[in-house]
Formats: C-alpha cells, sequence, structure tokens
C-alpha cells in the first residue's frame, strides 16, 4: 500500500480520513498544527490500535520548510489543511489568504518538486449561491465570503501545477460534512448541543437556505475513491448525496428528536450579510460515480443517530453558551 500524507489530519475530516487509511492499509503521516502543547486535535482521541499505525509530524502548512519535510517519502498527500469558518474570515481574512492559498501554493511547489500527487480539498462553498441544480462541476464560481474567495484561489492554483507542470492533482469538493468531533462552529453540532443541554430557545441564524449532507465517513470514502481512480487526475469532483434540506427543516428534525418543547430563535449575530449567505447548495454527485466506486453508505438519519450519540458522550468538549464562529 502507499504512505500518504494527511494534512489538517488532527481536525474533523481529517481525524475520520486518517482512522479510514488506517483501516485500509494505507501507511499514514498526519502533518497536525504544532503548538507548545503537543496537543494533536482529534488524533489524540483515536483508538491505540489506529495511532499506532500514524506517524505524527507537527508543523504548519503557511512554512514551506516544514511542508516539504512532511512530504519526503509519501507517495501523496490529502491537503485538508485550512480556516474554514465563515464569520470568521469576515474579520481576518488575511489569515484565511496566508493559510489557504498560500498553504496550498507551499504543498504545490514541494510535489512539483518531490514528485508526489495531490489531493486539494475543495468546498461547494465556492459555488455560491446555486444558479441551477443540481450543481455540477460546470457551475460558475462566486466568491461570497472571504473563505471561498480563497478556496477558489487555492483550487485554480492547483488547477494551473496541473496543467502547467503534468503534476498529478485532483480537486475534491465536498458539500456539507457532519458527524462526530465537527466543531460547534457548524449549523449541525450548534443546533444538536444546545439541545441536549436542556435549551428551550436555539439559536441560529438563517433558516431558509438548503444544503446538501454528507455524513463524514462517506466524505472520506470520496477522498480514497478519488485517489485509488487514475482517472481523477486533472480533474475536480463533487462529493455530494444529491439531496438538500433547509436549516429550519433540519432543526425541527433535531428538536423532535431530542426535546420536543424547543423553540427556534433567529439570532441577529448569527446571520450572514445579505450577499454573502449562499442560500441554496444541491450538488451533483454524477461525476464522482462515473469516476470512482463511491457510493454513500449512510443515510441522512444514520449519519444524525451517529451525530447526536457522539455528542450526547462528548458536551464537555463544547463551549454551549457562546456563539462559536
Amino acid at each position: 500500500m502507499s504512505k500518504v500524507l494527511v494534512t489538517g489530519s488532527d481536525g474533523f475530516i481529517g481525524s475520520h480520513l486518517v482512522e479510514e487509511l488506517v483501516k485500509k492499509g494505507y501507511e499514514v503521516r498526519a502533518f497536525v498544527y504544532y503548538n507548545s502543547f503537543n496537543n494533536w486535535g482529534w488524533l489524540d482521541t483515536l483508538p491505540k490500535d489506529i495511532m499506532d499505525h500514524v506517524e505524527v509530524f507537527a508543523g504548519d502548512v503557511r512554512d514551506p520548510n516544514g511542508v516539504r519535510e512532511s512530504m519526503k517519502g509519501v507517495d501523496a498527500v490529502f491537503h485538508l489543511a485550512a480556516l474554514i469558518a465563515i464569520p470568521f474570515s469576515y474579520h481576518s481574512p488575511d489569515a484565511y489568504v496566508d493559510t489557504n492559498i498560500k498553504g496550498t501554493l507551499n504543498v504545490l511547489q514541494a510535489a512539483r518538486d518531490l514528485g508526489t500527487r495531490v489531493l486539494v480539498t475543495s468546498t461547494s462553498e465556492v459555488y455560491g449561491t446555486a444558479q441551477y441544480v443540481p450543481i455540477d462541476e460546470k457551475h460558475p464560481y462566486q466568491g461570497q465570503s472571504p473563505y471561498s474567495a480563497t478556496k477558489i484561489g487555492a483550487d485554480r492554483l492547483a488547477e494551473s501545477f496541473y496543467r502547467s507542470f503534468d503534476l498529478p492533482v485532483t480537486i475534491v469538493r465536498p458539500f456539507n460534512t457532519f458527524g462526530p468531533r465537527q466543531s460547534a462552529r457548524a449549523v449541525i453540532p450548534t443546533i444538536i448541543t444546545q439541545l441536549l443541554v436542556g435549551k428551550e430557545e436555539i439559536k441560529l441564524g438563517s433558516l431558509t437556505p438548503t444544503r446538501d449532507f454528507n455524513y463524514v465517513k462517506d466524505t472520506a470514502h470520496g477522498f480514497i475513491a478519488m485517489y485509488e481512480s487514475d482517472k481523477t487526475i486533472g480533474q475536480e469532483i463533487n462529493i455530494a448525496t444529491q439531496k438538500e434540506i433547509s436549516i429550519g427543516q433540519l432543526a425541527e428534525e433535531l428538536i423532535r428528536q431530542i426535546n420536543p418543547n424547543a423553540k427556534i430563535i433567529c439570532d441577529e449575530d448569527r446571520l450572514r450579510p445579505e450577499k454573502s449567505e449562499v442560500n441554496r447548495l444541491l450538488g451533483s454527485n454524477q461525476k464522482i460515480l462515473q469516476l470512482t466506486d463511491w457510493k454513500p453508505q449512510y443515510t441522512f438519519e444514520q449519519g444524525l443517530a451517529e451525530t447526536i450519540a457522539f455528542l450526547r458522550e462528548n458536551l464537555d468538549k463544547y463551549k454551549v453558551d457562546i456563539y462559536n464562529i
């Protein structure tokens, strides 16, 4: 099996990807964000029989020297490290440029020199509000937040290295991923954690936008399926269920399951600026189905049940009384 590097391995999707790669027999090097506490994020919670097969490398994707060192001796890099919170990007856009664009450039430059295959993580946010549905990979891009703009920039850099230098690049574009270990800045954990602590008023932003939700293990399997298919080189590919649900409908379903007495309150602090809100996301999954053997293994209902169970057991890790951005 190949030896692979996962950047952003200490995060939500990255930790699940590390786990699934190990289960499939890959040698995994996990790039975590260096900190003086030697905290490896969600990797610290993985079972010993998984972590015994993981080599941890602490660094910062903004540092080209550390990135290059981490990529020596690997066949491929799954590049997930990024700043992702949209509200935080409104007041700290420089950090998003440095991490998402320059960090991706560091990975691409090292990969070009070392001969490494690269899978760059994109986001459905690059499309902005749907101009048509389902959104396929030919849909126009629209930077409706500094976050999405930097991801568009990173994607186009990745494309340029494929076209200019024949670097084997795949752009992996998950729609909205959810599941265990997701941070409280995302809508599903926000709703569930408020309900689990007994809040009667559930604070949310806009209720009308729709999203196409992937369960995190299906997203991780999508990354692996793209790596295992030569047909995906030079392509950008959605991971989507091709189903949508509004935030309001989602909240009502979670309220029904956990605390039917709760009510939804619109919190103005959680509203995006009007022209920044992405009102509709519904992705096409035809391309990933054609080019790989991937298919969703979890229903939305199964994913929600797994997520609720995880959050119930890990409420102490979440700051429920504040707006997490």
